[in-house]
């Protein structure tokens, strides 16, 4: 456990460092305020329940829409300004809004709080699209590590209110923050470096023990909750419908194995939802994964989808 979180920490600083005047990947770090700052999207005053909204500076009536979602284990529930400073200034010079939202943590609730919260901000957007010059014709969605995580069960779940796996049954869709007459469906997704089958994030074979992040996750040891591992594994729930993925992974990851991506991709495309996957030479947990090329490709890969 100390060492996942050592590695998370190192990660965060890693990032945050990026994002200083030399910019993360070769970007400056972002010079703009949100345009909205912390809105909260579940009608309470939980930190963990609010978003910031970024338009690009190109006065359009409204703007399609990127969702982005940070990593932290699951562990944070407010570090969506780091998304921004990691993700953001690529999608705003795009010509997309970016929705950084927070999500409750592990500590804060069990799964699937998170993936609710996910379903219930995409929900307010839609609702409140005129309000914040939205365009919900297009919602992509992406995040980085448990972001990519939450990203992916967004994109897999797609019209999914609830799943079942052995004698556990989850509501994937919740009812947090109301606006239920609204979609949460999303029309494409970018994973980067994600935990996606937790049955093997251990060597690739086998789960992680009772001190992981997914056993915080889910409140229990995944040796004794296979139903519930399988759960929370956006590979379970592949299928052949539903939005385009562009999956990006370092192949020097030492936080989350480089097979989770191949292993994403690899089902994904067996379902055909699969745009391409990049394996990172020598890419870890952030750095050198995240660059200008891999950048750009998740820029061109959301306006392709955009301008179906």
């Amino acid at each position: 456990m100390k060492k996942t979180i050592l590695s998370i920490i190192t990660m965060c600083f890693a990032v945050l460092s990026w994002a200083q005047p030399q910019g993360f990947g070769g970007f400056g770090q972002p010079s703009v305020e949100a345009d909205w700052k912390n809105v909260n999207y579940a009608g309470d005053d939980m930190e963990a329940h609010c978003m910031d909204i970024y338009l690009p500076k190109t006065n359009q009536e409204k703007y399609k829409v990127i969702v982005a979602i940070y990593g932290s284990a699951w562990f944070s529930n407010n570090m969506k300004g780091m998304t921004y400073m990691s993700l953001g200034k690529p999608l705003t010079d795009a010509g997309f809004a970016v929705v950084c939202i927070n999500h409750r943590s592990s500590g804060d609730a069990k799964y699937p709080a998170q993936i609710q919260d996910v379903k219930a901000a995409i929900r307010f957007i839609r609702a409140n699209a005129e309000k914040y010059k939205l365009d919900t014709s297009f919602i992509g969605i992406t995040g980085f590590s448990s972001g990519g995580h939450l990203a992916s069960m967004a994109g897999v779940t797609n019209g999914m209110k609830t799943r079942t796996v052995g004698s556990k049954t989850i509501d994937i869709e919740g009812a947090v923050g109301g606006n239920e007459s609204f979609s949460s469906n999303v029309d494409a997704v970018v994973d980067w470096f994600g935990p996606v089958d937790m049955a093997r994030m251990n060597n690739c074979e086998k789960v992680n023990d009772a001190n992981s992040p997914e056993a915080a996750l889910i409140g229990g040891a995944p040796a004794d909750n296979a139903d519930m591992v399988a759960l929370i594994s956006p590979i379970t729930y592949v299928k052949e419908e539903g939005p385009r993925f562009l999956v990006l992974h370092g192949d020097a990851d030492n936080v989350v194995p480089h097979c989770q991506g191949v292993y994403f991709s690899e089902e994904l495309k067996k379902a055909n939802r699969l745009e391409e996957f990049i394996s990172v030479p020598e890419g870890q947990h952030g750095p050198v994964t995240f660059n200008e090329d891999t950048f750009k490709k998740m820029t061109d890969f959301f306006k392709k989808e955009a301008a179906k």
